[in-house]
């Protein structure tokens, strides 16, 4: 039963919830995932605020939460869950995207891809104990050429700028791309 709920075999008004997420909760889905990205951009804004505008040390500049809760800030784990989970959410909410707006959701979802595949590889260094190079620390393939904390507020915005100009596409699309919208995340049209 589960799968069938998932590939759109069965469930509520006969459609599965990835279906669902792609037509009448769309846009719902939409908010919701933008709300978790803006909170993570958040916290990479308020880290870069506490390096370059207060002159704190990198190591002690950990963003909001990273303050309270120092491990989440060297947790690996935690920063590949939220790589797979913006993964799993390009991916996911793809289907109801057209036109436009899925070429740059599409565009964001291949940068991710490659994220995803850094901090995987960040993930084993970590877990293994042995580093890339002969580094001191779990170090990615960019990290060899640009520092971590400028490295990933370049990944956030190469997969947030598509992201966000795929959305207002997608919100007021041209009429030939509504005519091919399964959603509602476009306003009727006049």
């Amino acid at each position: 039963m589960t799968g069938e709920l998932l590939d759109g075999r069965a469930g509520v008004g006969g459609t599965g919830v990835l279906e669902a997420l792609n037509t009448r909760w769309h846009k719902a889905a939409l908010i919701g995932f933008m709300a978790i990205v803006l909170a993570h951009w958040a916290e990479h804004v308020a880290q870069a605020i506490q390096i370059w505008g207060l002159g704190w040390e990198i190591r002690e500049s950990r963003g909001v939460l990273g303050l309270a809760f120092p491990w989440l800030v060297t947790s690996e784990w935690m920063h590949y869950g939220y790589a797979v989970l913006m993964l799993v959410g390009l991916f996911v909410l793809r289907k109801g995207f057209v036109g436009r707006a899925r070429t740059l959701w599409t565009i964001a979802l291949g940068v991710q891809v490659w994220h995803h595949l850094e901090h995987l590889l960040l993930l084993i260094q970590a877990t293994t104990g042995s580093y890339l190079l002969g580094r001191a620390e779990p170090t990615s393939i960019i990290q060899l050429l640009a520092p971590r904390v400028e490295l990933h507020l370049f990944y956030n915005a190469v997969v947030f700028t598509p992201m966000v100009v795929a959305m207002i596409l997608h919100f007021r699309p041209l009429p030939s791309e509504r005519a091919q919208m399964r959603c509602t995340c476009a306003p009727a049209a006049a």
